[in-house]
């Protein structure tokens, strides 16, 4: 009798499109622990819609943060656990949340997979006025840690760079809504390898950070200033970042593209 074959490992971006393709960002606001509906408690209510309306209408929900790496931080913190739920789904799959300093934000592998490890990281950036690029230019990488040397696992990080499979971006894209207390709207999702989207600018005149490229229909497309994986890194591997005269940021700034960067 044969031996029944395996199935084949599922391929991590095809995955991650599929998945992704339910997500809902569904943080509604900013719940306040003592404050009580008009009606009082017990509170009866028929749906989570008249539940997010009565606890609004009651002050008890505030608004989300407006600020931009806040915001990106939620969307993050909503997207990673999400594709851990997910996760938990595939038989033979493993997945990993990231700490805030660390490279990824979600650490997938298993069997499932067909072993190793890959990295995905979450950037989540506003449209621009236009709605035809971001409002400034995402973060892919800090060049000169653990992009610039790949053998070296530095703190923060389960194993090195050149340790992983894989490297993908979830790039988060949406308007910001000033009277929503979500302040997230028209969220669209988008799963490339970095270097495809990658430019030959940085996305801080002050840090060592790589930037992508701005244009929605090219991140759209993947369709960055590279092409190939090797020559992306060959570029910024031997890029001379020259300090500027500024005061140093600090750990966690945010560089106004609606995304926190941490300096590793």
């Amino acid at each position: 009798m044969s031996t029944p074959l395996a199935p084949a490992p599922l391929d991590v971006m095809a995955w991650l499109r599929d998945a992704l393709h339910e997500y809902r960002f569904d943080l509604a606001g900013l719940l306040r622990d003592r404050a009580a509906p008009p009606t009082g408690w017990p509170l009866s209510v028929a749906s989570e819609a008249e539940l997010v309306r009565t606890l609004r209408e009651s002050g008890a929900l505030l608004p989300l943060p407006a600020e931009s790496a806040a915001l990106a931080n939620l969307l993050e913190v909503s997207l990673v656990a999400y594709l851990l739920r997910r996760l938990q789904a595939v038989p033979g799959a493993t997945g990993q949340g990231g700490t805030v300093r660390s490279y990824p934000d979600l650490e997938i592998g298993g069997p499932a997979f067909g072993g190793g490890y890959h990295a995905i990281d979450i950037k989540a950036a506003r449209r621009n006025k236009s709605r035809r690029a971001t409002q400034s230019r995402i973060t892919l990488y800090t060049a000169n840690t653990y992009f610039k040397h790949p053998t070296r696992r530095f703190p923060g990080m389960r194993r090195a760079f050149g340790s992983y499979t894989t490297h993908v971006d979830v790039l988060a894209i949406f308007n910001f809504d000033p009277m929503s207390h979500a302040h997230v709207r028209d969220l669209r999702l988008l799963v490339h390898e970095p270097w495809r989207i990658g430019s030959r600018q940085r996305s801080s005149t002050t840090r060592n950070y790589i930037g992508a490229v701005t244009s929605l229909a090219d991140l759209i497309a993947g369709r960055g200033e590279f092409d190939s994986a090797q020559a992306f890194y060959d570029y910024w591997r031997a890029y001379d970042f020259k300090a500027t005269a500024a005061r140093p940021a600090r750990s966690g700034t945010d560089t106004g593209d609606g995304q926190l960067d941490l300096d590793l």
